[in-house]
């Protein structure tokens, strides 16, 4: 855990707070710090999303902190997933509907 303690102090956090959210003990988090002890998967993952980086930027091996996702060209993306997701509730006659929206926009001429 190469980076909890420089992003748990990012947060003006004690070691004994992060324990308290992460459920484990305050020397867990000190073991984890310190490269003493290894957190579960779990306690890995709720990490990441509780200081919004990836687990390889966690884990050091990745100097970017942010999250990304990158997509093969034609690959369906996070918000057309969605759009099919929400699409998937639909009523079959709301589903039509779309349907004919789409094809009317694919056919005109802009």
């Amino acid at each position: 855990m190469k980076r909890l303690k420089e992003l748990r102090e990012s947060k003006n956090m004690s070691q004994q707070t992060l324990a308290d959210i992460f459920h484990v003990t305050q020397q867990s988090i000190y073991k984890y710090e310190h490269g003493l002890a290894e957190p579960d998967l779990d306690v890995i993952l709720h990490m990441a999303d509780f200081f919004d980086t990836s687990v390889d930027y966690l884990i050091g091996y990745t100097n970017t902190p942010n999250r990304y996702e990158t997509y093969p060209e034609n690959a369906i993306t996070h918000d057309e997933m969605c759009v099919l997701e929400y699409y998937r509730r639909l009523s079959p006659r709301a589903q039509e509907l779309i349907q004919e929206l789409i094809k009317q926009g694919c056919d005109t001429d802009e």
